[in-house]
């Protein structure tokens, strides 16, 4: 069975949502027969490369929120992760364009060190005090990951570097009909949308697995939407 996940480093939803999945497909007897594959997905894709700013000034901005109310935005996400056993850090984080980052992950791919790369990327960017939107602390996270840092480098210097593959698996995502991520897409059959709990994704899997159609869950979950949006409480 093939899981692809499209997802947004810069979406806390899918950095929980990843966490529940694998919590799920632990719980899944045929997990070792379960190839995953992680797809782009840009929130923000027209956020201008090199800027970047404070994540809380961004949702108090976007959400017409004090600065107090969008912490507050910010404590709501990092109960979830922490509950999910990740590292979240509601200050200090910043908010910025995430091609390159994609780029990179794509040469991870075709190096066998995807979701190497990637986990790192998470933990970078929610758990600990390094920018991914700072090119040298991405060679920094391609060389922790096993990637050969003179690569990474290349890839970085040449904007036009594996943006292809970035471009179709967008395209991808719009011929899904995914206009939120985290995506969850089972043997390109069954659509699963949202940082679900753990025990949703591994129904989902066993359904799957034994030809049965995935039902749908009883209740949304939170995700982030293509204009940057994520779920956030309500005042």
């Amino acid at each position: 069975m093939r899981v692809e996940i499209w997802a947004d480093i810069a979406c806390p939803w899918c950095y929980v949502g990843k966490a529940r999945f694998t919590q799920g497909l632990a719980e899944f007897a045929h997990r070792d027969q379960v190839e995953i594959v992680f797809r782009s997905f840009e929130l923000d894709p027209n956020s201008p490369k090199g800027v970047s700013a404070p994540v809380v000034e961004m949702l108090a901005k976007k959400y017409g929120r004090t600065l107090d109310e969008a912490r507050g935005m910010e404590e709501h996400v990092a109960a979830s992760a922490r509950a999910a056993g990740l590292t979240y850090r509601t200050e200090g984080r910043d908010h910025g364009n995430t091609f390159d980052i994609h780029r990179l992950l794509h040469l991870a791919a075709a190096r066998g060190r995807q979701e190497e790369l990637l986990d790192l990327a998470y933990r970078a960017n929610f758990g600990e005090e390094r920018s991914v939107f700072d090119p040298e602390v991405l060679v920094t996270l391609a060389v922790e990951a096993g990637l050969d840092e003179a690569e990474a480098r290349a890839v970085l210097a040449d904007d036009s570097a594996y943006a292809a593959e970035v471009r179709a698996d967008e395209r991808e995502a719009a011929e899904l009909g995914a206009n939120a991520v985290p995506f969850f897409v089972l043997d390109r059959r069954y659509g699963i949308s949202g940082g679900q709990p753990a025990e949703v994704f591994t129904q989902a899997l066993e359904q799957a697995w034994a030809g049965r159609e995935v039902e749908a869950p009883a209740a949304g979950a939170e995700a982030c939407e293509p204009d940057g949006a994520c779920a956030v409480p309500q005042a």
